[in-house]
């Protein structure tokens, strides 16, 4: 009988143990063996050497996405809380209104923020100013919190929602203020939330290449457009190496996410 479920079991898994082989821990070995290979096929430590040049771009990939992520911590934390706070039934449709844009395609979002940011756009027609933003920094950022912010309210929501209220009404009783009830009881009952948040969005941050293709204009480079212009001029060895750094980044950051988060709390990704 055991066996059978065993065998059972074992079926049920194969679809997703072939599609994790065929999408997952095959293209990682592709980009591995680009990243230490030159053109002709030989191994070489070249293309990781050569990611030296590419450090300020790396740095100024860094700065935004944590400069978004920042933000959107700023933003979201208060969204979280106010969401947790509500009527069961007000909270479903504080959610709906959260994702209702995630349900929209990344494109046409982004090209939506070109079109009300632009020189000649909705924010410049309504102020009747000639404020010039898509092409800055500033416009990237705007781009990646707009795009990226319910990855953060959405795990501390969940976070905060399952602290106990008795926690809450104790804190009161026992003469704490309401400050002192978010700054000792809330936030640090709510701090997986937070890790997984921050994550959830710096990760997407840091390597995304179409947000600051449109938003910046092209006045500057991020480390998903390098990636993408490597590819495309066929340097697919650098290409492959810069790749390789990100998922190194990206799994550090998911393994400090897991070390911190707690599987009932909704903050474990892998």
């Amino acid at each position: 009988m055991k066996k059978k479920h065993s065998i059972m079991r074992s079926i049920a898994a194969a679809p997703h143990v072939f599609w994790s082989i065929l999408f997952i821990i095959l293209p990682l070995i592709i980009v591995v063996y680009y990243a230490f290979t030159d053109s002709e096929g030989s191994f070489s430590f070249e293309n990781i050497l050569s990611l030296a040049d590419y450090a300020p771009i790396f740095a100024l990939s860094l700065e935004l996405s944590v400069i978004a992520t920042f933000i959107c911590l700023i933003i979201g934390y208060p969204m979280a809380y106010i969401i947790a706070k509500a009527k069961p039934e007000r909270q479903k449709l504080y959610i709906m209104l959260l994702m209702l844009p995630m349900w929209t395609n990344l494109l046409i979002r982004t090209y939506s923020i070109m079109a009300i940011l632009d020189d000649g756009g909705f924010l410049n027609s309504l102020l009747n100013t000639s404020l010039h933003i898509v092409g800055t920094k500033g416009a990237v950022i705007f781009g990646m919190v707009y795009d990226f912010l319910p990855y953060m309210v959405l795990p501390i929501y969940t976070c905060v929602s399952k602290i106990d209220k008795n926690m809450w009404e104790a804190a009161s009783d026992l003469g704490c203020k309401p400050v002192q009830v978010m700054t000792r009881v809330i936030l640090p009952l709510s701090t997986s939330g937070i890790i997984s948040g921050v994550t959830m969005v710096l990760v997407p941050s840091i390597s995304t290449f179409y947000i600051s293709q449109k938003l910046g204009g092209g006045t500057f480079e991020l480390i998903g457009d390098t990636i993408e212009r490597q590819f495309v001029t066929g340097a697919l060895n650098t290409g492959a190496a810069i790749s390789l750094v990100m998922m190194i980044l990206i799994l550090i950051s998911l393994s400090v996410m897991n070390r911190f988060t707690d599987s009932d709390e909704g903050g474990i990704i892998v």
